[in-house]
């Protein structure tokens, strides 16, 4: 039996619910509530009358965003004009002198003097260093008296030669006579084969000391390191007291460029865009040095050979250019734009207004860069005139055929009243060269 606590704090012992005082209570709460119908629509029915309202009101959203009052689109138009129209290929490369030499040293040894420094303005012939002479002057002086011995010994076996000569003749006439033996001018004959044998080996190693003395000559003009060609010094490599070695591989001392009134750039061209450089085509370039100096050269050369670098494949193009004022430095880095094609004096209009296209006009599949069309106002709206493309840069478009104009407009893009216009695409932004 549960308990309960009274107001008085008298605990009681809970007492059962009055049977008939239930019963009331009950009857009266059945009273108040509505009868509610048993009938239940079934699941099924009541989905399809959501999904039924759901479209409805999807309509009915459509429908009232398609005929509520539009505001007027404004467009945004372009002229038509005349000029040239010039596509371009873009690269980068290092400027160079057109002949560089790199002067070397075929013999080791020290720097005894330095006569040409970074500058220096040289002449063929000139000397620019000289090496330490006295070990290569020791050995002509010994290649000289080996050649005076060799000299000396083909005397000596000459007159031998002559002696040898004589004693045959005596023998032979001797024996005429029978007085003497023929052994005898047998050993006067082999005597004289051999006299005139050692002769012919004394000549021979008197060319070869010669030869010897020859080289030891060539070594000791090479301690002379001279200028091959006209130009200047555009590196040097050594200083005086410096030991050069050329035992394995020739070193080099100075780096002359023949004539830096006239440069080159070598360009690295993307494999991309190499289909299209040819030789004769006009080129432009920058130096950071001289940003707003615009540089103007020709493609004289277009390598065959590709280059390699992480897996991009560029082809070197050689861009010749005139260096009156001496502004380009070799290794300087020059962006360079090459000129492709050219249409002077062409028909065209902005590269906008052939990727525009009217949001208000569906557009089919077969609209596309096969059927090339610009768009015009007439009566206020937009009407498509096909044309054919020509050359194409990256802010102008040739156009080749087609019922336009010099003057007339052609739509880019559209705006609402009020809001800044909407191309129909960002162009690429021209270089600071063009």
């Amino acid at each position: 039996m549960d308990t309960y606590v009274k107001a008085d704090n008298a605990v009681e012992t809970e007492r059962p619910p009055d049977p008939g005082t239930e019963l009331a209570r009950t009857e009266a709460a059945s009273r108040r509530r509505p009868e509610v119908s048993k009938r239940q629509w079934p699941p099924r029915l009541g989905r399809l009358a959501l999904s039924a309202g759901l479209l409805v009101l999807l309509l009915g959203g459509g429908s009232w965003w398609y005929f509520k009052p539009r505001a007027e689109v404004a467009y945004v138009s372009a002229e038509v004009t005349r000029g040239a129209v010039a596509p371009y290929v873009t690269a980068s490369g290092s400027v160079n002198p057109v002949v560089t030499v790199q002067v070397g040293t075929y013999v080791s040894g020290v720097i005894q003097q330095l006569q040409c420094d970074f500058n220096t303005q040289v002449k063929a012939g000139q000397l620019c260093a000289k090496i330490d002479p006295r070990p290569y002057q020791v050995l002509v002086n010994e290649d000289t008296a080996a050649l005076a011995a060799a000299r000396a010994q083909l005397g000596k076996d000459q007159a031998a030669l002559g002696y040898a000569k004589l004693n045959y003749a005596r023998q032979i006439k001797l024996v005429a006579e029978n007085l003497a033996s023929k052994d005898a001018v047998d050993l006067a004959r082999s005597a004289y084969d051999q006299a005139h044998a050692q002769v012919g080996l004394d000549q021979a190693t008197v060319v070869q000391r010669q030869a010897a003395l020859d080289a030891a000559n060539v070594n000791l003009g090479y301690t002379n390191i001279t200028s091959p060609v006209d130009g200047t010094v555009v590196s040097r490599n050594i200083t005086q007291g410096q030991t050069v070695a050329a035992s394995f591989q020739t070193p080099t001392l100075f780096l002359i460029a023949t004539d830096l009134t006239h440069m080159q750039v070598d360009a690295s061209v993307s494999e991309s865009d190499i289909g299209t450089v040819k030789t004769g085509d006009m080129a432009s370039f920058t130096v950071e040095a001289f940003p707003a100096h615009v540089f103007r050269g020709r493609v004289m050369q277009v390598r065959q050979s590709p280059q390699t670098i992480q897996n991009v494949v560029t082809y070197d193009v050689v861009v010749q250019a005139d260096n009156p004022q001496l502004l380009l430095k070799p290794g300087m880095t020059a962006d360079v734009r090459i000129v492709t094609a050219e249409a002077r004096d062409a028909l065209r209009v902005p590269v906008e207004a052939l990727r525009y296209w009217p949001e208000t006009v569906p557009k089919s599949p077969q609209d596309g860069a096969a059927s090339p069309r610009v768009w015009t106002l007439r009566n206020g709206r937009p009407v498509a005139i096909p044309v054919a493309v020509g050359l194409t840069d990256d802010t102008h478009a040739q156009i080749e055929q087609g019922a336009l104009s010099r003057g007339d407009p052609v739509i880019i893009g559209e705006r609402a009243p009020g809001a800044a216009a909407r191309p129909a695409a960002a162009s690429r932004p021209r270089a600071p060269f063009l």
